[in-house]
């Protein structure tokens, strides 16, 4: 698997890709959970009779409040931009496995192998999206995505235990350069991963939605 290297419409990745929104969502998440505390820290310190006691949770209180907030500085620069996320990470096959009334399942077929030049490790992973645009919403729509790795056991620093499918529609709306991707994948790796096609199910009861191969 290679990466597909393309010049991102970062207003569009804005609006669509969800994989950045859950990034803000857990930002925001932080800054409202540190703001909570330094509330309830503060509440305590003139409500408690015993100052000490009182002013130990305030203590304690803005220390959470300074760590969820160290959490929602980090995680957006850690995670990076929209650019960086598909500049980094190789391009696989995903199919669309299920359509519900307000979402569809991508199933992919991605390399849990940390290193590139290893043999491959092949698994199935899936993600339920609500916005894929530039796709037509019927089972079995070839979709071009990024495998965007997570996270790995310390057992095991050679393979990925956590693979995200990130479309390519995600971060442009020019039906060309989808097209393009969907053509850089070589046929065989569609053909696997439609002969899995009817493993959804099986792959989302997984710990991290990916099942290996």
């Amino acid at each position: 698997m290679k990466i597909f290297h393309f010049d991102v419409d970062e207003a569009w990745a804005k609006e669509n890709n969800e994989l950045l929104r859950d990034t803000s969502r857990l930002q925001l998440s932080a800054v409202v959970m540190g703001l909570i505390f330094a509330t309830a820290g503060v509440a305590a310190w003139f409500l408690i009779d015993n100052s000490s006691v009182g002013l130990l949770v305030l203590i304690a209180a803005l220390a959470v409040m300074v760590l969820c907030f160290i959490i929602a500085w980090v995680v957006p620069r850690k995670v990076g931009t929209a650019q960086q996320l598909y500049d980094t990470y190789p391009l696989a096959p995903a199919i669309i496995a299920e359509v519900n009334p307000r979402d569809v399942v991508l199933l992919a077929l991605v390399n849990t192998s940390v290193d590139p030049e290893a043999k491959p490790r092949w698994a199935l992973a899936t993600r339920t999206v609500t916005r894929l645009k530039g796709h037509p919403r019927t089972v079995g729509t070839r979709v071009p995505v990024a495998a965007v790795s997570g996270r790995r056991k310390v057992s095991s620093q050679g393979q990925w235990d956590e693979i995200t499918p990130m479309p390519i529609a995600w971060g442009t709306p020019d039906e060309d350069i989808i097209a393009a991707a969907t053509k850089e994948i070589p046929f065989q790796q569609w053909q696997i991963v439609e002969k899995h096609a009817g493993r959804a199910d099986e792959v989302q009861k997984t710990q991290f939605s990916l099942l290996e191969l």
